[in-house]
């Protein structure tokens, strides 16, 4: 049991750790808490915190096909993400607060939620160095899958997904607290302040050369079944 909880509580700690840096996630959960409401940039971040888990099973797994195809097509993903970005950072460079804080009814408001959490998961899944982030930093904690032990494996990336969630709450609960000092002209300002910030980033993506990666970066994460990695002492 003490393994497990151990197992557990470094997932939730690497998960919260990657999730933290600002970047343009970060920046459209806030913008969509203060512009909306709060469980619009709450569900923006759920949306990458299962992108997170995801590629944090990719890791402990050790999915050999999955990580040599990650890392291989690396340049082309981000590229994609790229142009969803500046496509993002144009709409709400363009968009008026007053549309946005026009809230739908009924299924109107589900289709805003799916909308906003399915965004940001396909902008995290398109950045494939998450997961190069997640491997590397399991295998630095001495944390590798063996395979006879999924279940250890699997509280792992759930702990990485509640890391990475409360992350999310933490951040958006803030904005929520401040959204009240917030009028039309400071909202417009957040809303062409963050078009900005996400279409810089967009084009980082899109014009980043990627180097060829060397050819043990998908071993990053051994798939040996005697992979001396569990130990959480």
């Amino acid at each position: 049991m003490a393994v497990r909880v151990s197992l557990f509580l470094k997932g939730l700690i690497v998960g919260f750790c990657l999730a933290a840096p600002v970047g343009p996630i970060a920046a459209l959960c806030v913008q969509r808490t203060i512009a909306k409401r709060w469980i619009s940039g709450l569900v923006s971040g759920l949306g990458a915190a299962v992108a997170d888990a995801f590629y944090g099973a990719v890791a402990a797994f050790g999915a050999t096909m999955i990580s040599e195809f990650l890392i291989s097509e690396r340049a082309w993903m981000q590229r994609i993400g790229g142009v969803i970005l500046i496509f993002m950072g144009l709409r709400l460079f363009l968009t008026k607060p007053a549309e946005e804080k026009a809230a739908p009814a009924g299924n109107g408001k589900a289709r805003g939620l799916t909308s906003d959490f399915l965004s940001t998961l396909f902008l995290t899944l398109t950045n494939p160095m998450t997961f190069v982030a997640f491997a590397a930093v399991f295998t630095t904690m001495g944390i590798g899958a063996v395979r006879g032990h999924p279940i250890l494996t699997t509280e792992l990336v759930g702990g990485v997904f509640l890391g990475s969630a409360i992350w999310w709450l933490i951040l958006c609960g803030g904005a929520h607290a401040l959204r009240h000092h917030f009028d039309y002209r400071k909202l417009t300002t957040i809303n062409r302040g963050t078009g900005i910030f996400v279409i810089g980033v967009g084009l980082v993506y899109l014009l980043l050369t990627s180097r060829p990666a060397p050819a043990e970066s998908s071993q990053l994460v051994p798939a040996s079944p005697d992979y001396p990695s569990i130990s959480m002492v």
